[in-house]
């Protein structure tokens, strides 16, 4: 019999995860809202993998309550990840995804979805039986790259379309200087938040290569304003001044 998974969160997204799982005939075990976690973790102490697909507003208190003996086993796939949403665990499994699940509909592939480390070759396989492509990096700064190139997507599109609403197609066909200075402000949020520089010209251009993919995509989904807090929020803690986006809170459409 093959290792166990544990899925801790069996929402929309992870019942994709699960699907591909159980077709490569591992034993699922989820773990959901009212699951007693310690007791899963008692029955499965060594899971080949404990896949966090909680959204990412309730990351911070799964980690928290996640049992010692899967902190070493740590998969996850929320939007808006960074290192330090890991530093205190062993590196993780992360894989940046590039397709939406909805409810109601089948899953739609953006783009291939990035990932990397210890479990890679199990998520990608697993993805694979369902027929959604992926790329398993190489190291962790091609990780970091990738995961700022969605930070910078989601966050991008989701600001920018308070203002404009529409699809990312649009965004960028009819709005691009406004996309830009949205951009560039969470480029700055990004490298205040790792202490790292990045080539915005090369960001920029994933974040295109992923309109391209679905360019009748909605910029503004339901977590829009919450996005916006939230990175206003960030920014503050870093010092850090985003006109655009402190324009964009005090005067909402």
């Amino acid at each position: 019999m093959k290792a166990p998974v544990v899925l801790v969160g069996v929402g929309e997204m992870g019942s994709v995860f699960a699907r591909g799982i159980l077709r490569l005939g591992h034993p699922l075990y989820p773990v959901t809202r009212t699951t007693p976690i310690s007791e899963v973790a008692a029955a499965i102490p060594d899971p080949a993998i404990a896949l966090v697909a909680a959204g990412e507003a309730d990351l911070a208190p799964v980690l928290a309550d996640l049992p010692q003996s899967w902190r070493n086993r740590l998969g996850l796939l929320q939007n808006e990840l960074l290192p330090s949403d890991w530093e205190s665990f062993y590196q993780p499994t992360v894989i940046s995804v590039w397709f939406e699940k909805k409810p109601g509909m089948d899953h739609k592939v953006i783009i291939p979805s990035p990932l990397f480390g210890p479990q890679a070759g199990l998520i990608a396989a697993a993805l694979d039986t369902l027929k959604i492509p992926t790329r398993v990096l190489n190291n962790a700064d091609d990780l970091l790259f990738e995961l700022v190139v969605k930070n910078l997507y989601i966050l991008t599109t989701n600001i920018a379309g308070l203002r404009t609403g529409g699809t990312v197609g649009q965004l960028w066909d009819r709005n691009r200087e406004l996309a830009g200075r949205v951009g560039n402000e969470i480029i700055d949020l990004q490298e205040a938040m790792t202490g790292r520089c990045f080539d915005r010209d090369a960001l920029f251009a994933a974040m295109i290569k992923a309109f391209e993919g679905d360019p009748d995509h909605k910029c503004m989904g339901r977590s829009a304003h919450a996005r916006l807090t939230r990175a206003l929020e960030q920014a503050k803690t870093h010092g850090l001044t985003l006109p655009t986006l402190a324009e964009f809170q005090s005067q909402p459409d």
